[in-house]
C-alpha cells in the first residue's frame, strides 16, 4: 500500500465521518417531528436500493452477492444494525448529538471486551486497562449520582453495545462470506425488517421535510460509497483512528444547528473514551494486523 493511497484513504475517511455526522443531524431533525421507525424505514429503502445496485454490477450479480452458507447469521446482523440505528436516532431526540456521540464512541472498547467470548480472541491486560479507562470516561459523561440512572442516558450506551455486537458478528461472518455478501444482507435484511414494522407508524410529511428526507437518504448512500472507496485504497488500520472525527463533526453540528452545549464533563469523558479507544486499536493492530476491505467495509456507524 503506497503512502499516496494511505493519504487518500485518510481523506476519504474524514469525508465519510463528515457525511455520517451530517446524516445524524438530519436524522435528529426529522425524528424530532416524525416517528423514528418511519424515518429509519425510508432511509433503509434507499440504502437497500444502493446495496442491490452495487451487487448487480459485480461478477455474478445479485445471486452471487446473496449466496451464503450462514443466512440466519447474515439476517440477524442486518436486523441488529437496523435496531441499533433506531436506538441511536432515539438517543439524538433525548440527549442530542453531542452527548449521544460522546457515549457511543465507547463501541470500539466494547468490541475489544466482547471479542473474547464472541470470537475467542485473546485480550491482554493492556487492552483491558484501556477498556476500564474508557468506561471511566463514560461514567464521567453520565455524571454518576446525577444522571447515571436517567433512562435516556443509557440509550446511546445500548446503541454502542448493539453496534459492537454487530461489528463482531461481521468479523465472524467474514470467515466464510465476502464483504459483498455481508454488505448485501445488511441492506436487504435491514430494509425488510424496518418495512415490516415502520409502515405501521407512517405519518404524513410536509413537502419541506420530504426534501430533508431526500438529503438524509443521499447522505446515507454517499457515506457508504465513500467508506467502500476508503477501504479500497488504504488498510483499515491506517484509517480507522480517523473515524473518531465523527464525534467532532457531530459536536459541531449539535452546537451550531441545534443549540446544544458542550459540558466540561463531556469533554473530559469523551477525551478518555477516545484516547482509550485509540490505544485499544493500536494494541489490536500490533497483535493482529487489520484486514482489508473484506473485513471492514461493512462496519459503519449509524
Amino acid at each position: 500500500m503506497t503512502q499516496s493511497n494511505t493519504r487518500l484513504g485518510i481523506l476519504l475517511m474524514i469525508a465519510t465521518t463528515f457525511v455520517f455526522a451530517a446524516q445524524d443531524g438530519l436524522s435528529r431533525h426529522l425524528a424530532d417531528t416524525y416517528n423514528v421507525l418511519m424515518v429509519v424505514m425510508i432511509r433503509y429503502w434507499f440504502f437497500a436500493a444502493f446495496v442491490i445496485s452495487i451487487a448487480s454490477r459485480k461478477t455474478g450479480g445479485i445471486r452471487a452477492a446473496a449466496a451464503t452458507t450462514q443466512p440466519v447469521l447474515q439476517i440477524f446482523r442486518g436486523v441488529l444494525l437496523a435496531v441499533e440505528i433506531c436506538v441511536m436516532v432515539l438517543a439524538f431526540t433525548y440527549l442530542g448529538l453531542v452527548e449521544s456521540h460522546a457515549i457511543f464512541t465507547s463501541y470500539p472498547l466494547l468490541i475489544a471486551a466482547l471479542s473474547g467470548p464472541v470470537l475467542g480472541e485473546t485480550v491482554g491486560w493492556r487492552r483491558w486497562t484501556a477498556i476500564g479507562v474508557g468506561f471511566i470516561g463514560v461514567l464521567i459523561i453520565l455524571q454518576p449520582g446525577f444522571r447515571v440512572f436517567a433512562p435516556e442516558a443509557v440509550i446511546p450506551l445500548i446503541a454502542a453495545f448493539l453496534f459492537a455486537l454487530y461489528g463482531l458478528l461481521t468479523r465472524y461472518a467474514a470467515r466464510r462470506d465476502t464483504a459483498a455478501t455481508s454488505f448485501f444482507w445488511t441492506g436487504v435484511a435491514g430494509s425488510v425488517a424496518m418495512t415490516s414494522i415502520g409502515v405501521w407508524f407512517w405519518e404524513p410529511m410536509i413537502a419541506t421535510d420530504w426534501g430533508w428526507m431526500a438529503c438524509l437518504c443521499v447522505t446515507g448512500v454517499l457515506g457508504h460509497w465513500l467508506l467502500i472507496k476508503c477501504y479500497e485504497v488504504a488498510e483499515a488500520g491506517a484509517v480507522q483512528p480517523f473515524a473518531y472525527l465523527q464525534l467532532v463533526f457531530a459536536t459541531m453540528i449539535g452546537i451550531t444547528l441545534f443549540g446544544e452545549t458542550l459540558e466540561f464533563n463531556v469533554i473530559v469523558g469523551a477525551g478518555l473514551v477516545v484516547g482509550a479507544g485509540l490505544f485499544a486499536l493500536w494494541r489490536e493492530r500490533r497483535a493482529k494486523p487489520y484486514g482489508d476491505c473484506r473485513n471492514s467495509c461493512d462496519n459503519v456507524s449509524s
